[in-house]
């Protein structure tokens, strides 16, 4: 098996994409020890492709509760009884706060995550102005993720230097309606190609521990690389209690691991970012930048705690990595 791994890596170092079946083969992987191999193999691909820098972004969660679908993961779904914290969308005042403090601790990117299906009507108009008011005082990037939106509502969006835009596609095509009903796979694909269609990057990824098979993980990573995505988010489920995914089993460490690894092999350019539920991955997730990862979202997540901006700053100078600089 070792050998096989590192057939792969020279492949991806000499600009090949790696096959399904040869992805497959890698996820079959069951014993520790070459579980390591392809996390330093993975490491060594990102390093050849990304060097050493990390990105840090941070979100804030700037509309809470009573959304409409039914994701059986969420704590802010109408459908679950959960105790999250509702509120409607929060002030200019309250976003450029925190977007400043965040700015000055050295984060990269800024983003307004919203509860809902997509955001329309008043509530898009206000977003506007927020995010008007913070290109305006400041240099940090933004991002924004605010649901299933369309091509002028995008457009708008980067008119207002938004250059990036989030939305996750959770899981495989396959998998997906075990997941979520109330809206379908491709109303979320339609969404990734309308930002992609007005300019802006996207920050496209997944739920990992949701009870799929590694396969239908190696599925999404080639869906991401067929859409171009540039930045990966990787959750591991953070099972909320009054969800029906609130009893869903843990998955061990290796196989975090190993999920990491191959998302790079699949994506050697692309950022992939620790993402909710770091709290389920030891020491916050540090193992993962030895095995492929390069970015990560700090500081308070949306229902569950993360890691602080300077632990997330102190861990990334003990890997011999650097956070990249804004500007």
């Amino acid at each position: 098996m070792r050998k096989f791994i590192k057939s792969i890596e020279e492949k991806v170092l000499e600009g090949q994409i790696i096959s399904y079946d040869e992805a497959i083969k890698l996820a079959d992987i069951k014993q520790k020890d070459d579980i390591e191999e392809l996390c330093k193999s993975a490491n060594k691909v990102r390093k050849y492709f990304c060097g050493t820098e990390v990105d840090l972004c941070t979100i804030m969660n700037a509309k809470s509760g009573r959304c409409t679908e039914n994701c059986k993961f969420c704590a802010q779904s109408a459908h679950y009884k959960t105790n999250v914290k509702e509120y409607e969308l929060v002030s200019t005042e309250d976003a450029l706060k925190l977007a400043k403090e965040n700015e000055k601790e050295g984060v990269n990117r800024f983003s307004l995550v919203t509860s809902g299906r997509g955001q329309t009507g008043s509530d898009f108009e206000k977003i506007l102005d927020i995010y008007e008011k913070l290109k305006k005082e400041m240099k940090i990037d933004l991002c924004a993720s605010l649901g299933i939106l369309g091509y002028e509502q995008m457009h708008r969006l980067r008119e207002k230097g938004i250059t990036m835009y989030h939305h996750n596609l959770e899981t495989s095509r396959e998998y997906y309606d075990n997941i979520c009903t109330t809206h379908s796979y491709d109303e979320r694909i339609d969404t990734i190609n309308a930002a992609k269609k007005a300019g802006m990057i996207i920050c496209c990824g997944g739920i990992i521990g949701l009870g799929e098979s590694m396969v239908d993980r190696v599925k999404l990573a080639f869906q991401l690389r067929d859409l171009g995505v540039k930045s990966i988010p990787v959750n591991v489920l953070n099972p909320i209690k009054g969800t029906p995914l609130e009893n869903a089993e843990s998955l061990s460490q290796d196989e975090i691991l190993k999920t990491i690894a191959i998302i790079r092999f699949v994506n050697p350019k692309a950022y992939i970012r620790l993402a909710g539920g770091r709290n389920r991955i030891d020491e916050f997730g540090k193992n993962c930048f030895n095995a492929g990862a390069n970015a990560t979202i700090t500081g308070n997540y949306l229902t569950t705690s993360g890691n602080k901006i300077k632990d997330d700053k102190k861990m990334v100078s003990e890997l011999n990595m650097e956070v990249r600089k804004n500007g």
